[in-house]
């Protein structure tokens, strides 16, 4: 009996001895495999050489680190790439990008490794494409708006969550629901959907896209139909313009009022002035819906506008910019026109010049010459003008290293015919005037009488009624007044700089009442159309 029970104790240990071995041996083979499969991650450093980096990196990260590190490749790639494959390949590394959400902060550094920056050591500004295809991640689309599902993305990798400028990044710009590509040329239309007759005019809209981004200057013509000098100086300033050697945008609208255009009138076909229905109301009358239309698809994209005009009603104007130089911005552009005439004046409330400075956008007023005439030598200086504005901003060509000194004319007056006759000018354009100056006569055809009109004060003409039958009241002479120095100090030691003058020719002279489409009902019937349903 003590030798059976010896027996079988023996043969117990040999059994569980043996299975404890191939428990040892099995779990031996599992390890020797899983370090096969899953080699430990490895994180370059900062002092390895790219190439150390890029083999340590390939064979570290894993299948879904290796789609982040190929939208970084992508994104490396991009700058040798025409804009519309900029576009497609960004587009792409956001979506590999995208893909990655779940990558952790030390393969995010591996990743940047492989251009030779190491994240810890050079900023996201410092490595704009590392920002750039983070960064693409975050924008679902060209206006900006976020992917909510990249979220997450953010306590990882903080840059991804920064959004980027599509337009500045790839130099291009979309007018008009048209992507015009940096270093082109392109003609567009603006349609402003308010119908005449059945018909839609379509307005011709003049872009070039600088080779390199900046700003865009927005210059505009023939706001009033019959005004010719404004439209000619800006085919030519555009024509002129070589897109490889310009810096930013230039928008030029050469004819802006084409219905007035071609009838070789200053107005609407509803006779309205349209320069007097800025920036428009979408419920108004059909002046203030073209406003409105013309406001927003075109205007908004400008930094800075020069509006282009003549004189009206057979008057004529030295070439001069209006500006309301109480605006430190307004004031800072016209200094850039080079030794062209500033008169300060703050204009219509509702022209297209004013409501861009509420809006925020630097404009001016280029008056040149008359109405119904294109005179060479006002669109030179109108031209030359606007390229010294060009080269003092940066944009285009070469500054003179010799400019001078713009007059600038603080208040003006119109000097008005007391009596009906004949005006005959004894003065011309640009003539600097004393004080009691003889500048015109009018004369009765019929009685022979002659009256004489004299300057009231020192100037010099800034504009003038072309020689014609006036009536009483009838304004003839546009004086600028350089006002004294010891005024101007005084005046800005009080911090009250003068008072912009309100241009008598800015006046209403359309017949209809503009204030009539600030404040429409709901209804989209002005108060002018129930006048007129009234009788």
């Amino acid at each position: 009996m003590p030798r059976i029970l010896s027996f079988i104790n023996t043969s117990l240990c040999f059994v569980v001895g043996f299975g404890l071995a191939m428990v040892s041996a099995a779990e031996s083979s599992v390890n020797a495999s899983a370090a096969v499969d899953e080699p430990s991650l490895s994180i370059p450093s900062v002092n390895q050489t790219p190439e150390a980096v890029a083999v340590t990196t390939e064979t570290a990260v894993a299948s879904d680190s290796k789609e982040l590190l190929q939208a970084s490749s992508v994104a490396t790639q991009v700058i040798a790439q025409e804009p519309q494959q900029k576009l497609e390949m960004l587009t792409l590394a956001a979506a590999g990008t995208t893909a990655s959400v779940h990558a952790s902060s030390s393969l995010a550094n591996a990743s940047s490794s492989v251009d030779g920056y190491a994240s810890s050591a050079v900023s996201p500004v410092e490595n704009p494409l590392a920002q750039a295809a983070s960064s693409v991640s975050s924008v679902s689309s060209v206006d900006g708006s976020v992917n909510s599902s990249d979220a997450g993305l953010a306590a990882e990798v903080p840059e991804v969550n920064k959004l980027v400028d599509m337009e500045t990044l790839l130099g291009t710009k979309t007018i008009l629901d048209t992507q015009i590509n940096p270093n082109s040329y392109v003609r567009l239309t603006w349609n402003s959907d308010v119908a005449v007759g059945g018909f839609s005019e379509a307005t011709p809209v003049l872009v070039v896209n600088g080779a390199s981004p900046g700003k865009t200057l927005c210059l505009v013509g023939a706001i009033h139909g019959d005004e010719l000098n404004g439209i000619e100086m800006i085919r030519q300033v555009v024509f002129s313009i070589e897109p490889s050697k310009l810096t930013g945008t230039i928008i030029g609208v050469p004819v802006a009022n084409i219905m007035g255009f071609r009838r070789n009138s200053r107005y609407l076909p509803d006779r309205r002035d349209w320069n007097r229905y800025f920036p428009g109301n979408t419920y108004g009358s059909s002046a203030s819906r073209l406003a409105h239309s013309f406001f927003t698809r075109v205007i908004t994209h400008c930094d800075a506008l020069v509006d282009l005009h003549t004189g009206s009603f057979h008057r004529t104007n030295l070439p001069q910019l209006r500006a309301d130089l109480a605006d430190e911005n307004v004031a800072r552009l016209a200094q850039s026109f080079g030794d062209i005439a500033v008169l300060n004046s703050r204009g219509n409330p509702n022209s297209l010049r004013a409501a861009a400075v509420r809006a925020g956008i630097p404009s001016v007023t280029l008056e040149a010459g008359e109405p119904m005439a294109m005179q060479s030598d006002v669109v030179v200086a109108g031209v030359a003008a606007i390229n010294t504005l060009l080269a003092k901003t940066g944009m285009y060509g070469k500054q003179r290293r010799w400019n001078r000194i713009a007059p600038v004319y603080y208040r003006s007056v119109w000097v008005r015919a007391n009596q009906s006759g004949i005006l005959f000018s004894k003065v011309t354009l640009g003539k600097r005037v004393k004080e009691g100056e003889l500048l015109g006569t009018v004369t009765d055809p019929i009685t022979n009488a002659r009256t004489s009109i004299y300057s009231p004060y020192d100037g010099r003409v800034l504009g003038m009624a072309l020689d014609q039958v006036v009536l009483p009241g009838f304004a003839a002479y546009h004086i600028g007044i350089q006002t004294p120095e010891s005024i101007l100090i005084e005046e800005s030691q009080l911090n009250e700089p003068p008072a912009p003058e309100v241009d008598e020719e800015d006046g209403d002279d359309a017949g209809v009442d503009p204030t009539d489409d600030m404040q429409e009902p709901e209804t989209g019937v002005s108060k002018a159309q129930d006048r007129m349903a009234d009788g």
